[in-house]
């Protein structure tokens, strides 16, 4: 359920970050609620106008988000959060640079792999991507990125670790 509060603020049922009170449907499979989904807004607009030379940071930027709010368990959602934890362990574990990892996934993803579902860690990580919006410059952007990936990706990796190595070395 969604938390409410006196401020009209709500906290994002993916992420947990109290966020505005926005109406709309923000997307189909990610898990996410309007005032959060519309920060993600923000935080991409930046990336590609203000700091348009942040190949992998935005890589990192959209897996992070991705899995942070993996939704429900339906087709969509379960593919989504699969393919961005192989981005995430082929960039961080394997050290595989960004612009390799997409032609890895669209390999990864012509191959029609199928994905289970795989139940989202309690907490799902600590930062959010309002710790992303409070960089004042692209060197603080890139630090506050990567500190939000470590967070996110360390909790999943603690509780689906071998299943995302083997899901990984099973398609790459």
């Amino acid at each position: 359920m969604v938390e409410e509060n006196k401020n009209n603020l709500l906290k994002c049922y993916g992420c947990g970050a109290m966020v505005d009170n926005i109406k709309g449907k923000p997307h189909d499979y990610i898990g996410a609620v309007q005032g959060c989904w519309n920060l993600y807004g923000l935080i991409l607009a930046k990336e590609y106008l203000k700091y348009n030379d942040l190949e992998l940071t935005h890589r990192l930027t959209v897996d992070i988000y991705a899995v942070q709010h993996p939704g429900h368990p339906n087709r969509r959602s379960i593919q989504s959060v699969n393919i961005h934890l192989i981005s995430l362990y082929l960039i961080i574990v394997k050290n595989i640079e960004e612009k390799y990892v997409t032609k890895l996934l669209d390999k990864i993803l012509s191959k029609k792999p199928i994905f289970e579902w795989l139940d989202p860690p309690v907490p799902n990580g600590l930062k959010t991507i309002i710790d992303v919006l409070k960089a004042k410059n692209i060197e603080e952007h890139k630090i506050y990125v990567r500190e939000w990936t470590e967070d996110v990706w360390n909790c999943w990796y603690k509780k689906h670790g071998e299943i995302i190595e083997n899901i990984a070395n099973k398609y790459y």
